[in-house]
């Protein structure tokens, strides 16, 4: 029986005991051990300090916490969050067919996402039509994104705080309630 040579200092005893982590099997505990009350609690905290300086009129505070805000990991994982687990469409995949099911393709996803040092650009949508409310011949066109560029969309909207911002919301604004959802 062979046994490895006993360290001689702390680098020795950090090598002797290192062990690979970082492999795909990880990215499900990664993500069932994300706190998720202090990702939400951060970026609210961004969203409020994006809107107070949106309401100061310091568009170049502005700029930089809307600039932090599209770095921030929590928004990143948020962002996913509410495209793979709380958005009616998850099920429904894209032109690209991907559709993001299991937690260690979700951290797959917010990792692209967050290494995505490209400026956006949107990816064409899958163009299905559905029947119009109220009538049973007529069809209007429904767009369905691809998850990452619907969790890009996702992560920017966050950011858009404030009367100088004309982003439509989907109900997620501070200082605002349901009824100017629009």
């Amino acid at each position: 029986m062979t046994e490895a040579p006993e360290p001689k200092d702390k680098l020795d005893a950090a090598t002797a005991s290192a062990v690979v982590v970082s492999g795909p099997e990880d990215d499900a505990l990664r993500w069932r051990q994300v706190d998720w009350r202090r990702a939400e609690a951060d970026v609210r905290r961004l969203r409020q300090r994006i809107f107070t300086a949106s309401k100061a009129g310091d568009l170049a505070r502005v700029r930089r916490l809307q600039k932090l805000m599209l770095r921030s990991r929590a928004n990143t994982l948020i962002s996913v969050r509410r495209v793979t687990e709380r958005n009616a469409g998850r099920l429904t995949a894209g032109v690209d067919g991907e559709v993001v099911l299991t937690p260690e393709a979700k951290m797959q996803l917010v990792d692209r996402v967050q290494q995505n040092a490209e400026p956006f650009k949107a990816a064409p949508v899958r163009r299905v039509y559905i029947p119009k409310r109220g009538s049973s011949t007529k069809r209007r066109p429904l767009g369905i994104p691809t998850v990452i560029a619907y969790c890009c969309v996702v992560q920017r909207v966050f950011g858009f705080v404030g009367g100088h911002a004309s982003v439509p919301s989907a109900g997620w604004a501070a200082a605002r309630g349901a009824v100017c959802a629009s």
